[in-house]
């Protein structure tokens, strides 16, 4: 049960994407009284076309995850109530760390790339992955993802239009070395531990981070007497923020919320 009253939502940003990708939820999110934060990642306060312009960019490059789940303890510190974390992919990882930091009143993990220690082999997940880990490649350059590369890993399923729409106006340049990270320690969780509430939301149309793997994330918690919901939307890839339809998933989470303060 959430034992404050928060009114802050802080959004937390995945890889790839401009922080641009919450305007839309934080409207609805406002409608329903909360105050909202959706705060660039370190380096990447700017325009979209600024920052493709700089790529291959090394200070972004130089991005590593303890920097990321560091930037946003230190904005969720410095509110007066702990905040509600919801975070998409690398922002799921990133809003689960930061619950285990107690920085967080409850977190919502959409999507959310796994803690350390949870794998799977399923061929989507290492096809949509294999190109943003840059193995092989200099980690002093950003990766920037090809079309075609975006629509395999996170528009699959969506009219041409609307994925090179999507594609203009959202992505960016990105650091391997982030993505790199989300495997090695930088990435713990203890799932033993008690933790505020925790909701994990997977889609059935994924092909970076697959329903599968969500559910091993899920199933990873053990303490008895923490809140740790788990759903899947049908049909959600991993656009799922702008994917059509996004405010029913919205919707979900305003319920669950709601369960919590009672």
């Amino acid at each position: 049960m959430l034992t404050e009253n928060p009114t802050t939502i802080l959004f937390i940003t995945g890889a790839f994407v401009s922080n641009t990708c919450w305007d839309e939820w934080k409207v609805f999110f406002e409608s329903k009284g909360f105050k909202t934060l959706a705060p660039a990642w370190p380096y990447k306060d700017a325009p979209v076309d600024v920052l493709r312009e700089r790529h291959p960019d090394p200070q972004i490059a130089s991005l590593r995850l303890t920097q990321l789940v560091d930037h946003f303890d230190a904005i969720a510190r410095n509110l007066s109530h702990p905040p509600i974390i919801i975070g998409h992919s690398i922002g799921g990882l990133t809003a689960q760390i930061l619950l285990q930091r107690n920085v967080a009143s409850a977190a919502i993990a959409i999507h959310s790339v796994p803690p350390q220690g949870i794998m799977t082999f399923k061929f989507s997940f290492l096809k949509a992955g294999w190109g943003p880990l840059g193995f092989f490649t200099s980690a002093k350059k950003t990766f920037l993802m090809s079309f075609s590369q975006w629509q395999y890993a996170f528009t699959n399923g969506m009219p041409e239009e609307w994925q090179e729409k999507a594609y203009c106006e959202l992505l960016i340049p990105e650091s391997k070395l982030i993505v790199r990270d989300t495997i090695t320690a930088a990435a713990r969780v203890d799932f033993h531990t008690a933790h505020n509430p925790l909701l994990l939301i997977a889609g059935s149309a994924d092909h970076t981070i697959p329903e599968s793997l969500n559910y091993s994330n899920y199933k990873k918690y053990t303490d008895k007497d923490s809140v740790t919901d788990f759903k899947v939307f049908a049909g959600r890839n991993h656009f799922v923020l702008g994917q059509p339809g996004w405010q029913e998933i919205a919707i979900y989470i305003v319920e669950w919320i709601q369960k919590q303060k009672n």
